[in-house]
């Protein structure tokens, strides 16, 4: 395909993504104005339309975001394809999808609980009432449990196997020492120093040293110029519009009015959904040191979060589908079938782990809601689904183990040998992207190089970088028990420090 053609069709697709925004209205609005001026001239219009976007920093902006939101994949592609390229995965994903909505049709079931009901009109006043301070409120949530946790995810990966690889032709034994066993392509440190050049021990990092540049790229509103910036870290006080600019967040009254319509939705209907969020927060961010105090802001996104069915959109390059459920009187009839929930996505054991450290950069609900949405259709939803993605949780869990099994032989040698597959250990923390981990400060750092490279492989390179710093400890360990205690506690750890010496000081 030569330039001119992907080019096309990657206008293509923004347009087609584009149609029925607010801001596709305002485009042709103001194309259809311009028609008009005697200064506009056919033979000149391409020149005019350059001429306008570059000095259209919003417009560009949200063509900066949806690009970096496309699949890459053939335009002739099969629509599966651009959700998984790779048929044993999407196999994957599908079955891991029919279990957990068996474990939530069973639970609905077994309790008593419907999935989803209309509450009636003093339950609604009261929820109203008590919108701002729904911590206060302490539900029976003992008969819900979580509808599947991290480690029952972590299994289904470690089982996954391509049937048409054959092992026996890898060069290396050390390709079994790990316990993702499928051949993704994942790169290693030369090729990651290349690709995080900003990174190296030279560079200053913080974005302490560049405050008037941050303020600059503020000013001018410019998507890409904000990514660049958040390479080298985002000072303290510009981060939020930083972030909010990288990922288009705008907050504009039509952002807000559909936060309020959420909220409404929410006030409406009770999910039995909303027990999962209700006790996952109780179970870790109530007990979180850091993020407790948010617990209202929390329930606030994620009830609101739930009822969003602009959610489904990221579905078409997710390669999870959203479960469905029939009317009741209605199962088997295609006609009856409604995604459930309307977002599409079950929350797990964790799931608000991904909103608390954004409640230290917003607090007005619809910001904070809009920017974990577009956090999370970017980057978070790859954690909790099967896919061959350089973002994906299996790559980042085979990126990890070969770091390892590359740079640090022995180490992992040995914890494998003392049944502790450092996998076991550090994949709890990149399921959640370090999030109740690091110390908040340390974790915004490390989201800022998420946004800033536009990838989750940094939590790899990470994970791995805790474990070369700890070695010398954890060569001394028989246990699995006793390599966990040493690496119970992140909080002290200096994240860019850590990334950095093992990037660029690891000898290779």
């Amino acid at each position: 395909m030569d330039e001119g053609t992907e080019l096309s069709l990657t206008i293509a697709h923004i347009v087609q993504r584009l149609k029925g925004s607010h801001l596709h209205s305002q485009i042709e609005r103001q194309a259809k104005e311009c028609l008009h001026q005697p200064e506009i001239k056919l033979e000149s219009l391409r020149e005019d339309v350059r001429s306008f976007l570059k000095t259209s920093g919003g417009h560009n902006n949200v063509s900066f975001c949806y690009i970096h939101s496309l699949p890459l994949s053939h335009p002739t592609a099969p629509p599966e394809h651009l959700k998984e390229p790779l048929a044993y995965m999407r196999k994957a994903q599908a079955s891991w999808e029919k279990r957990v909505f068996k474990s939530l049709n069973s639970m609905s079931t077994e309790l008593g609980v419907p999935l989803a009901r209309m509450r009636p009109a003093v339950e609604q006043k009261e929820l109203t009432n008590k919108w701002n301070e729904m911590g206060t409120d302490e539900p029976d949530l003992s008969r819900f449990r979580p509808v599947y946790a991290p480690k029952d995810f972590l299994e289904v990966l470690i089982s996954l196997r391509n049937p048409n690889h054959d092992s026996s032709e890898d060069v290396s034994a050390r390709s079994h020492w790990g316990l993702i066993q499928v051949p993704l392509n994942v790169r290693d440190i030369p090729q990651l120093r290349q690709a995080y050049s900003e990174l190296n021990l030279t560079t200053g990092q913080l974005g302490i040293d560049d405050h008037c540049l941050s303020c600059l790229v503020v000013v001018e509103q410019d998507s890409a110029a904000a990514q660049q910036y958040s390479r080298q870290g985002c000072s303290t006080g510009l981060r939020a519009d930083l972030w909010a600019l990288i990922l288009n967040s705008t907050n504009q009254s039509q952002d807000m009015m559909h936060y309020e319509q959420l909220k409404a939705g929410v006030i409406q209907h009770d999910l039995l959904v909303d027990n999962l969020i209700y006790k996952d927060v109780k179970l870790t961010a109530s007990n979180d040191d850091y993020y407790f105090v948010f617990e209202d802001f929390l329930y606030q996104v994620l009830l609101c979060f739930s009822r969003d069915t602009a959610v489904l959109e990221h579905f078409k390059y997710n390669s999870a589908t959203p479960p469905k459920s029939y009317i009741q009187g209605k199962v088997g009839d295609g006609d009856c079938a409604v995604v459930y929930p309307p977002n599409g996505v079950i929350p797990f054991h964790g799931f608000s782990m991904y909103v608390a450290p954004l409640c230290f950069l917003y607090n007005e609900p619809s910001k904070l809601y809009s920017v974990f949405r577009e956090m999370y259709i970017r980057y978070f939803f790859r954690l909790h689904s099967i896919s061959s993605s350089p973002s994906g949780i299996v790559s980042l869990c085979l990126q990890f183990e070969r770091l390892l099994q590359t740079h640090l032989p022995q180490l992992f040698y040995h914890l494998r040998q003392i049944g502790a597959q450092p996998l076991r250990i550090a994949y709890k923390w990149m399921v959640r992207a370090f999030s109740g981990y690091l110390s908040t400060d340390q974790l915004l750092l490390l989201w800022d190089r998420i946004l800033g490279y536009d990838s989750l492989e940094v939590v790899a390179v990470l994970a791995a970088a805790v474990f070369a710093f700890r070695a010398e400890n954890l060569m001394e360990v028989t246990s699995l028990a006793s390599a966990e205690a040493i690496l119970a506690d992140l909080s002290t750890l200096k994240v860019m420090p850590l990334i950095q010496i093992f990037l660029f000081a690891t000898a290779i």
